[in-house]
């Protein structure tokens, strides 16, 4: 399996501009292939356009101070682009052509298989290029001794700041997925309440009013600038910081969120979202970019991965609809957030609909109600695994026998009300002692 570790980079000033050089170089590189392949009757292989660049450098001196491999993954950064072109153009959509990248538009390059290291010089680590020199970089977290570097990509942020991204190859070193999930759970998202799972848990979205604010503050002030002068360029500078605050918080925040899941169970199902189709629908789109649903599920695929935890997807239709309690299904517009069963008369949050959780207090049953008891339930239908009595999908009754969810009838007068709602500022994290409350 494969993970990308990005680090924080520190260059002195002296290596700045060497960075800034490569990366103009590439550039240039890039928008030549390009000139020459819109030019040409017949479009060359990848291969035979990387067999020209020894014949470029004989008259274009600048390719001689950057590393081969770089130039070679120019190239296939070209070809890549083209391809997905040609992907989206078979699925139908209207695409145009690639265009020329300007400075703005071209802030990286990469190292591929070699030209990079990894060292200790006077007690500080440091990144080491071919054809540039020894980087300090901020290893924040250790890279696994049994992982391989495959890849080197140094970026420079649109805030100026420089970044590391390390293609790991860690091979099979991954956990098994165990054959008989234990503790297993189910989670829906939303955008009131960030998520539902079926232990009973609703976390609320992060709050970002006042990041946001401060970004289109930000935007104003550049508006007012004139363009290209000195005022806005450094107003740009602070429109990019202002967008970095706002996206490092998001990530920090799906980032504890995802490995809590990931680490705390055997199999986590959720909805098979189309986070894009949803974006683009008229109406609160906003507020479902800045959900980053699909960020979120992405981050849960490949830690759930690394963990050796079931992942599964399943399909999100009607499971608001069905009711958790008796499975009969009533249809409703999106902008009623209440579920309200005609059948039990089981009344509950829309995203609380589906997802039941079973607690067993003395004699008495709690039923905690919400969209993921659905996900679940469909999840370890598709797995096709067993699963312990104690976080089994199907009710246990008060005489400790499984019941069938048509067989279970807990009057909504007699469930227990659960305080389960959870602040997106109180995210608890896996540490050495246990979970812990992170403000």
């Amino acid at each position: 399996m494969q993970y990308n570790y990005r680090y924080r980079l520190d260059p002195p000033e002296v290596l700045t501009e060497t960075l800034l050089h490569h990366v103009d170089t590439c550039r240039q590189l890039s928008n030549h292939v390009l000139y020459k392949l819109n030019d040409a009757d017949d479009i060359p292989t990848r291969y035979e356009v990387q067999g020209q660049l020894p014949d470029l450098k004989s008259w274009w001196d600048d390719l001689g101070d950057v590393h081969s491999k770089v130039l070679q993954m120019v190239v296939k950064r070209v070809y890549d682009n083209l391809s997905t072109l040609k992907a989206q153009k078979e699925n139908g959509r209207a695409v145009g052509m690639l265009k020329w990248k300007p400075p703005r538009e071209y802030r990286s390059f990469t190292y591929n298989q070699s030209g990079f290291k990894l060292k200790n010089t006077s007690g500080r680590p440091v990144l080491w290029l071919s054809k540039i020199g020894e980087i300090p970089i901020h290893l924040h977290r250790d890279i696994p001794e049994s992982a391989t570097i495959k890849q080197v990509t140094v970026k420079q942020e649109p805030t100026g700041e420089w970044y590391a991204t390390f293609g790991i190859d860690v091979g099979e070193n991954t956990p098994e997925k165990p054959e008989t999930p234990e503790k297993v759970v189910g989670i829906d998202v939303g955008i009131l309440k960030y998520a539902h799972d079926t232990d009973g848990y609703a976390i609320e979205s992060p709050d970002f009013s006042a990041e946001r604010e401060r970004l289109e503050r930000a935007q104003r002030d550049l508006s007012r600038k004139e363009h290209g002068s000195a005022n806005w360029e450094e107003q740009c500078r602070v429109v990019a910081e202002r967008h970095a605050d706002l996206k490092r918080k998001r990530r920090d925040f799906l980032h504890k969120l995802s490995n809590y899941y990931a680490t705390e169970y055997d199999l986590v199902a959720v909805e098979d979202l189309d986070a894009k189709g949803l974006v683009e629908l008229p109406g609160n789109s906003r507020n479902r970019a800045g959900a980053a649903w699909g960020t979120f599920l992405r981050m849960l695929e490949y830690k759930c991965g690394h963990e050796g935890t079931h992942f599964v997807a399943v399909d999100p239709k009607d499971t608001t609809k069905e009711c958790a309690s008796c499975g009969v299904k009533t249809d409703k517009p999106l902008w009623v957030r209440e579920h309200s069963c005609p059948s039990c008369a089981f009344e509950a949050d829309r995203d609380a609909n589906a997802v039941v959780r079973l607690r067993l207090t003395g004699s008495k049953i709690a039923c905690d109600f919400a969209t993921a008891w659905n996900i679940l339930s469909r999840g370890l239908e598709e797995v096709g695994v067993g699963h312990s009595e104690a976080t089994s999908s199907e009710p246990v009754g008060s005489d400790g026998l499984r019941k069938s969810r048509s067989d279970f009838r807990t009057p909504v007068e007699t469930a227990l009300p659960v305080d389960t709602s959870v602040s997106a500022k109180r995210v608890r994290e896996i540490t050495s002692h246990g979970l812990s409350d992170v403000v």
